[in-house]
């Protein structure tokens, strides 16, 4: 079989060996801006209100539809509405026509983003969506058009070109699409009085629900896996718990399990280099950290990585000790990073 012939790469962007202009590549970026700008400077301020209170007191489903790239964006704002605890989905024009129109209802709002306003699959749409007794609202980008006079609500989107030479493609038109409906559920989620915890727990398997979820509880070891040891203990009689427990120090207790202080494998390196065959008499109370940072276990995770890499030396663990200071687990770095923190 034969192939395309690679696209021609003398436009905007390329000199003649299709090496990509510097100065021409930062002339796209500033008119790219200035298109934005545009848009910012003169997008109705009353419409984008009545459009987000219209959201706001939606008794149902926000749903979203739209044609090619508009539909792309319009799927991704019902996501990130969906990420905030807000009921959306989105709405396939065609499909909506072959049965899946049946999801609408008369509390429902339906978004319908399209930058010509005169989308045929759109169109078809209006008419059936109305019958559903459903509320609909067009996000467009040009003055007058036909989805605009049969919607319930028209938001218009400031548009002063394409970035695209020809004016053509749809990458100027997309962005403040973007901007606009991810801008309208930020306020939504201010509206909504939203927290921090609310919002993590949605999103429980990223980094993000992860550091606002997660208390140090949730991540320690306990019990069997904890490398402990008596102040009384020769130094060398303890190197097995040391290596062999994965957390690169030992854990000083007294007979009550409170936490007298820690003795790391950097102490160790130290105390045979100041002290030489000396070490083999001295106990590990006597070279211990006395003060070592400590947590408790219900701080959260995050806080705990926070506290290990504070001045004036990072520390590669934390012991976690409850308010009579006994001992009941340690976190580590490793123990940290391996939950995706």
């Amino acid at each position: 079989m034969g192939s395309l012939p690679p696209p021609s790469l003398d436009l905007c962007l390329s000199s003649k060996n299709g090496v990509i202009d510097p100065n021409n590549l930062l002339d796209l970026f500033k008119s790219q801006q200035k298109y934005l700008d545009f848009f910012f400077q003169n997008l109705d301020l009353s419409q984008t209100l009545a459009f987000t209170q219209t959201l706001l007191n939606a008794k149902g489903t926000i749903f979203f539809s739209g044609v090619g790239k508009s539909g792309f964006v319009a799927h991704k704002i019902s996501q990130t509405l969906v990420s905030l605890g807000i009921k959306s989905g989105f709405l396939s024009p065609v499909d909506a026509l072959h049965g899946d129109i049946g999801i609408l209802s008369d509390s429902d709002v339906l978004v319908l983003f399209s930058k010509s306003g005169n989308t045929d699959e759109l169109l078809r749409l209006v008419p059936c969506a109305k019958a559903k007794g459903t509320y609909l609202i067009s996000i467009t980008s040009t003055e007058s058009n036909c989805l605009m006079g049969l919607c319930d609500l028209n938001v218009h989107l400031p548009l002063e070109r394409e970035l695209c030479p020809f004016d053509l493609a749809p990458v100027t038109s997309t962005a403040i699409q973007m901007v606009f409906g991810d801008t309208v559920a930020i306020a939504l989620m201010s509206a909504r009085n939203l927290t921090k915890e609310e919002y993590a727990a949605n999103h429980p398997a990223g980094r993000i629900g992860k550091s606002l979820i997660f208390k140090v509880k949730d991540v320690m070891k306990r019990q069997q896996e904890l490398p402990v040891c008596k102040e009384g203990d020769l130094i060398m009689d303890q190197l097995v718990e040391l290596t062999s427990k994965g957390c690169g120090c030992l854990l000083v207790i007294d007979d009550h399990y409170h936490l007298i202080g820690t003795f790391t494998d950097g102490d160790l390196r130290r105390t045979l280099k100041a002290c030489g065959e000396g070490i083999f008499k001295l106990t590990v109370g006597e070279m211990c950290n006395r003060k070592p940072r400590t947590i408790g276990p219900d701080a959260m995770a995050v806080e705990a990585m926070q506290k290990m890499e504070s001045p004036p030396s990072p520390v590669q663990f934390l012991p976690v000790i409850n308010p009579q200071n006994v001992l009941i687990g340690i976190v580590t770095l490793h123990g940290l990073v391996s939950a995706g923190l």
